[in-house]
């Protein structure tokens, strides 16, 4: 199992529903970790810092941050992206695959997008 870093712009459905069903998944929100309208490479930063994968609905801007980062040499645990056309059911179901199956870093470096079918 993996850490998850829910961005502040997430749509809290998703979040609400992954917990439902496993109220064990390692999650946080960037604003309960203090971050509530910080700029995206502290936000990735952070996620880095703490071996988190970052959920995102951000496609425009957190995306070319994690690109920086990774040109850079410098960490990043993955990003996920979820764009808003994603029905919440399927982002909720794709989310809870992908923090349940996966490895800590498996994700490094990589943006991904849902979903993941």
């Amino acid at each position: 199992m993996i850490g998850l870093g829910f961005d502040e712009n997430l749509n809290h459905d998703i979040l609400r529903g992954l917990l439902r069903r496993n109220p064990a998944l390692d999650v946080i929100r960037v604003q309960d970790a203090g971050l509530s309208g910080q700029d995206d490479p502290e936000v990735l930063e952070w996620a880095a810092q703490q071996g988190r994968v970052l959920i995102s609905h951000d496609v425009s801007t957190i995306t070319a941050h994690a690109y920086e980062r990774v040109a850079a040499g410098q960490a990043m645990p993955g990003v996920f992206e979820v764009p808003p056309s994603v029905p919440i059911a399927t982002a909720i179901e794709d989310l809870r695959l992908i923090a349940e199956c996966s490895r800590p870093g498996e994700w490094e470096g990589q943006v991904r997008y849902l979903p993941l079918r």
